[in-house]
């Protein structure tokens, strides 16, 4: 993503024959900038016009083929490059509004943007470049017996929302996805992050136009604030999927009062079991990953459960210590602790608790049976690990655990859509319908059936 990209009389003729529209290039509404609360009425027929304009813009984008639109995500990895200045100058406006207004360290680590995380992002668009375009693909085909050709495809979503918390990245994140699959997508990124999301948005619909993909297939509703983002949720025919991504209790807000159909995105209650078999060093690295390599995203390990008949707890616990970590202990593990380890008692608020922070709930089994009773009832469905040397145990763990994933002596970390090779994710879904784990290009997409004929008619 070294070069730069300029929209050429040769694009036009691509874009044409993509089947773009012939003002697919002309230049698109700019986000507008509301420096006093609108009256209702004003707010929800400022979000629809939003909303109308995304539709239109997801009929281009539904239309460009790969080639046009790894352009536009070669172009945004460009002018990220370019802009870096401004958009760490703006996320620095944030981050010190949010040190003065108490946010705490969990978020404020969320919230900022370094030249790392940018190049990281950057990275991910050149990864999701290289990834097949999910549209077209044929999930499955057939000629039935009365000679009708059957194909059921994958196609773009639509106009696609997302409502999410002090994450500047999921602005890139998305915008990237919802590009590559052929969508539209309108964000509520939230007052904490606005100035850098301002930036954000403003980069990413140049950088589209640049290369003749409709600015408008990213835009933004924080302008209106949480009014913008209640108009998004009852917007139904005009959004076709809402993606809500941050803690609890933003999630359920917007489970809870959209009337457009929502992904949902849940909070991670991530466990790790340690059998009886596991080993000692193996156990260390991966606890220490899994809890303080970044605490403050949703597949960082929150509770620790481990085999009474395990001996590795000495060892795990004072590297965790020394890394800093908090152990909210029940009374078999503080007994089984050695007197230079400490801990403070935990409670059953513990087992149900979401750090997010250099905090984690540890507790005593002596079985896998308890172990997995103990996650049946306090997981959220994110991420469940087992460490262990016996192949059957690892089996049971996968075919009793229920959760988006399960993994086998790794890091809990990995429960990504870019560690698992999906370029980037919207969000990490814990529902069964549709989508469920790290969503990437292929869960931005729907399907339709194709049904080709000679003039047969139904006897």
């Amino acid at each position: 993503m070294t070069e730069a990209l300029t929209h050429t009389a040769a694009d036009t003729t691509e874009n044409t024959a993509a089947g773009f529209p012939a003002d697919a290039v002309a230049p698109a509404a700019a986000p507008v900038t509301v420096d006093a609360p609108l009256p209702e009425a004003d707010v929800e027929a400022a979000v629809h016009a939003i909303a109308d304009r995304s539709r239109k813009a997801s009929r281009r984008m539904a239309m460009a083929n790969r080639a046009w639109k790894d352009r536009g995500l070669e172009a945004i990895g460009k002018a990220l490059q370019d802009s870096a200045e401004a958009i760490l100058a703006a996320n620095a406006r944030d981050v010190a509004a949010g040190k003065a207004n108490g946010t705490s360290a969990a978020m404020l680590d969320r919230l900022t943007l370094t030249r790392t995380r940018i190049a990281g992002l950057v990275s991910a668009l050149d990864n999701l470049a290289g990834l097949p375009d999910p549209v077209g693909n044929v999930v499955r085909g057939q000629t039935l017996p009365n000679g009708l050709r059957l194909r059921q495809v994958n196609v773009p979503m639509g106009v696609v929302a997302a409502i999410y918390e002090a994450r500047p990245n999921v602005t890139v994140d998305i915008a990237g996805l919802a590009l590559k699959s052929g969508n539209a997508v309108i964000l509520r990124g939230g007052s904490a992050a606005e100035a850098t999301n301002g930036v954000l948005v403003r980069v990413l619909r140049e950088a589209l136009e640049s290369v003749g993909l409709p600015a408008d297939a990213v835009q933004t509703v924080d302008q209106y604030g949480r009014a913008g983002a209640t108009v998004l949720m009852r917007a139904r025919g005009r959004v076709d999927v809402l993606i809500p991504r941050g803690g609890r209790e933003l999630i359920q807000t917007v489970v809870t009062n959209s009337a457009v159909p929502v992904i949902e995105t849940g909070e991670g209650n991530v466990h790790i079991f340690i059998d009886e078999s596991a080993g000692v060093d193996m156990a260390v690295e991966i606890l220490l990953n899994a809890k303080t390599q970044r605490p403050s995203v949703c597949n960082t390990v929150e509770t620790l459960l481990v085999h009474s008949g395990s001996t590795v707890l000495p060892a795990v616990a004072a590297a965790l210590q020394a890394a800093g970590v908090r152990l909210h202990a029940d009374e078999r593990i503080r007994a089984a602790l050695p007197a230079s380890i400490e801990s403070v008692p935990a409670t059953d608020a513990d087992w149900g608790t979401e750090y997010m922070d250099l905090d984690l709930a540890v507790a005593m089994v002596d079985t896998l049976d308890d172990a997995v009773s103990h996650i049946r009832k306090w997981s959220t469905g994110h991420t469940e690990a087992i460490l262990t040397n016996d192949l059957a145990n690892a089996e049971r763990f996968i075919a009793e655990i229920d959760s988006a994933a399960v993994i086998v002596n790794a890091s809990t970390r990995f429960t990504d859509g870019g560690e698992l090779g999906l370029g980037a994710e919207v969000g990490i879904s814990t529902q069964k319908l549709h989508a469920r784990g790290p969503m990437g290009l292929t869960e931005l997409t729907t399907t339709k059936w194709i049904v080709q004929g000679e003039g047969q008619v139904r006897g």
